[in-house]
């Protein structure tokens, strides 16, 4: 099984690095993130008086632990479907959050986040929570 790395996983590692070390040397080659989360993730860094530390960091992990999956035409497809089929039920989930989600399912990866909130209803989407207590 593979893994789609929500920001919120990918700055707790960032930030703590021996927090989620294991996990991350667990399941070595399969952990990707999406260039969306990647994106949210630049706005932590530069959101910091100075971004220098917070960018060398996460080139580093990009470089050495995580590989990041582009949000492609097939995505954007995933994405207004659900979107759809959700708001025919009521459901509203955030637009990057099932852009983030549209990307796992394309590719078959397992969502990583702590915000299982937004994305329990996500038809097909399988969720895992490695900060969870």
């Amino acid at each position: 099984m593979s893994f789609l790395l929500d920001t919120d996983h990918l700055s707790v590692h960032l930030r703590q690095a021996s927090g989620l070390a294991h996990r991350f040397m667990q399941h070595s080659g399969r952990l990707y993130t999406s260039s969306i989360a990647l994106a949210e993730l630049y706005v932590w860094a530069y959101r910091r008086p100075d971004p220098t530390a917070a960018l060398a960091s996460i080139q580093t992990m990009l470089f050495h632990e995580v590989s990041v999956v582009d949000y492609d035409n097939d995505c954007a497809q995933v994405f207004g479907r659900v979107r759809i089929e959700l708001r025919r039920q009521g459901i509203e989930v955030p637009t990057l959050d099932l852009m983030i989600a549209s990307v796992a399912l394309v590719f078959d990866l397992t969502l990583v986040t702590h915000n299982t909130a937004d994305f329990k209803n996500v038809p097909g989407l399988r969720l895992d929570d490695w900060v969870a207590p």
